[in-house]
């Protein structure tokens, strides 16, 4: 039954276009879509026997709490809208692309006075230019390679270039001119950056003919070496050319998109030709997907393109979009060019339409047989552990301290067999000390399953618990899920391998509840995903172990340094990059990082010729993990 709050505003809604948000209990957003006519749209929704087959319409009587409708003037207005809400709320049922970071990107920034190619994983809209995503990092870096090994751009960060006093080996095998310590044209440099956009953009013809009458120059005047090296990038050009496959019929630049779709399973497929030239294929899944596949087209065009710099001329869809006029306005306004989108009938235009979705269609059924391998080992472990329900997500969690201080705990993830680093979750002990790993361990379950016990969100219980040990370390978390209430939960303990009283070596050994034999791992068994869960429990925490320490050994070295306070302290830390290259830097570089000259004479007259407590190798070990981490 529709809330009656509900059918009032269904009854006053305007016909004038504009953007709609259902809400649930406690007003969460569910739903944000938009629409020409607010009236007919959203009524729409609760007509009997409607054609909506959208998991999500079925759901709304009881689900839904509140409407909440925004009126605009235009359609574009109503994209615009529709956009900021979906980035700020995250609906339950709208499409959730996988975000940015988790493919790389190139980026470029001409502005810097000695631009270099670096990867990143979150564009910006920083000016730089931006190449890619590619669908995987291997392809990013290959690239990356390609580019250094050819054009002599630098490779070192920002933080080298400035501390360098001498040239480094890239220089040395003629990889980089070494701008940071020679005398470099900054011209001739320039032209280098050029020529490298030239190539990730797919401009090859353009490029060859420029690189052709350069190396035809420079032979002409006796120079034999910088001809060699425009042979070079030449042939470099023309193997990526050979490899690319001319697929369209006109020179501009096109994205072709088509996707491949079962139940609410999406496997998108996305060509980019530039010049005519298929220039890179990506294929990205989408899950549970609740709209129909006009709607989920446009909201994958409207945020594929957010914020991008490098669009296309034109966009080929398979099927019309509903208010494509304001879709196209807004990616013309952030291109600063016309940009359309066309749904071809015929010609090649179509034959491009079916290499994308045959492309969809293959990554889809590809993933779909590797989700089948993984249910099967996941069917097995479930029977091996003869668990109650199949372990699709597993945490594994491990204890960490330094000398009995300092004690950490992390909680890895796995997904579907794979780790989900979104889910990996890290704690500080703070009721334990002296080394006590079982008390430790009770505390940060106890605290984790609250959380999931009361249904926080982003905290939900997994499937099953994994703790690094043996019968004790099972005993305790056992108890610790009796305690709080958890009744439903499958747990199990990893034990590592050791010497019996025979002298025989064991190995890694699986406890169970209520079973008094373990169960031995094999490499080849469905039990190998706990192996991993629990290798990857360790790197983790003892990964944040290092972080932990490293951050107090920065305190004891900084903190006491007269005119030095936290501010100061993290902005060194930034722009040196570690505190090894703090504590070695010179006054004249501790300024330039953002220090006065008051305080760089306190740095250097508190340290003098102090070593660094940190090696340069430990300092620049960034761990990944740290930024999935979610502190408690």
């Amino acid at each position: 039954m529709i809330a009656e709050a509900v059918q009032r505003k269904l009854e006053t809604l305007p016909a004038s276009p504009g953007v709609y948000v259902f809400r649930g209990e406690r007003g969460k957003v569910l739903y944000v879509g938009k629409a020409r006519s607010l009236r007919s749209r959203v009524r729409s929704y609760f007509q009997p026997g409607s054609s909506d087959l959208r998991a999500f319409v079925s759901r709304l009587e009881r689900e839904l709490a509140d409407i909440e409708t925004f009126v605009t003037h235009t359609d574009k207005e109503a994209a615009l809208l529709e956009n900021q809400l979906i980035k700020s709320h995250q609906p339950k049922y709208n499409v959730k692309l996988r975000d940015d970071k988790e493919y790389l990107s190139l980026r470029l920034d001409t502005k810097k006075p000695w631009p270099r190619l670096e990867v990143v994983r979150r564009p910006k809209p920083d000016g730089a230019q931006y190449f890619g995503p590619y669908h995987s990092a291997t392809a990013a870096r290959q690239t990356l390679r390609l580019v250094n090994r050819h054009f002599q751009l630098r490779t070192c960060t920002d933080t080298e270039f400035r501390l360098r006093s001498r040239p480094c080996l890239q220089h040395q095998i003629k990889r980089c001119p070494a701008p940071c310590v020679l005398d470099v044209d900054e011209e001739e440099y320039r032209i280098q950056v050029g020529d490298v956009a030239r190539f990730l953009e797919g401009r090859h013809d353009e490029l060859v003919r420029d690189l052709e009458n350069r190396m035809k120059a420079a032979s002409e005047d006796l120079e034999y070496e910088r001809a060699a090296r425009y042979r070079d990038q030449l042939r470099a050009v023309e193997r990526a050319r050979e490899e690319q496959r001319v697929a369209g019929v006109q020179k501009s630049d096109q994205d072709v998109i088509g996707f491949h779709r079962q139940g609410d399973q999406v496997e998108i497929a996305f060509l980019s030709l530039r010049g005519g030239r298929l220039f890179a294929v990506r294929t990205m899944p989408l899950r549970r997907v609740a709209v129909p596949n006009d709607e989920m087209l446009g909201d994958f065009i409207r945020q594929h393109y957010a914020e991008r710099a490098e669009m296309p001329d034109e966009i080929l869809v398979p099927i019309p979009i509903e208010m494509s006029e304001a879709l196209e306005e807004l990616l013309s306004e952030n291109r600063k060019r016309r940009v359309s989108i066309v749904r071809p009938r015929r010609g090649a235009k179509v034959k491009l339409l079916d290499l994308a979705r045959e492309n969809a269609a293959h990554a889809f059924n590809e993933k779909e047989r590797a989700r089948e391998d993984v249910d099967a080992r996941l069917e097995a472990l479930q029977a091996q552990l003869r668990l109650s329900v199949l372990p699709r997500r597993i945490e594994c969690v491990d204890i960490s301290h330094i000398g009995g201080e300092e004690t950490v705990a992390v909680f890895v993830a796995l997904e579907d067999g794979v780790l989900a680093k979104e889910r990996y979750r890290s704690f500080r002990v703070k009721q334990v000390s002296g080394g006590d790993d079982y008390a430790a361990m009770y505390e940060v379950l106890a605290r984790r399953l609250r959380r999931g016990h009361r249904g926080e969100e982003g905290w939900e219980l997994p499937d099953l618990l994994v703790v690094d040990g043996g019968k004790g370390q099972l005993g305790v978390a056992v108890r610790a899920c009796e305690d709080v209430g958890v009744t439903d939960l499958e747990v199990a303990s990893v034990a590592k391998p050791r010497i019996t009283a025979s002298g025989q070596e064991e190995g890694e050994r699986v406890f169970r509840p209520g079973q008094k034999n373990p169960i031995p791992v094999r490499s080849t068994s469905a039990l190998s995903l706990l192996l991993l869960a629990r290798d990857e429990t360790h790197r983790a925490s003892n990964a944040l172990r290092k972080k932990v320490g490293r951050k107090k050994r920065l305190r004891s070295e900084l903190d006491g340094v007269p005119g030095i306070g936290p501010k100061t302290r993290n902005k060194l830390l930034a722009s040196l990059g570690s505190l090894a290259a703090v504590l070695s830097a010179t006054e004249e570089a501790l300024i330039e990082a953002g220090a006065t000259r008051r305080q760089a004479v306190a740095i250097r007259q508190a340290i003098g010729d102090h070593r660094p407590l940190v090696p340069d190798a430990e300092a620049a070990e960034d761990l990944a993990v740290e930024h999935a981490f979610q502190p408690d």
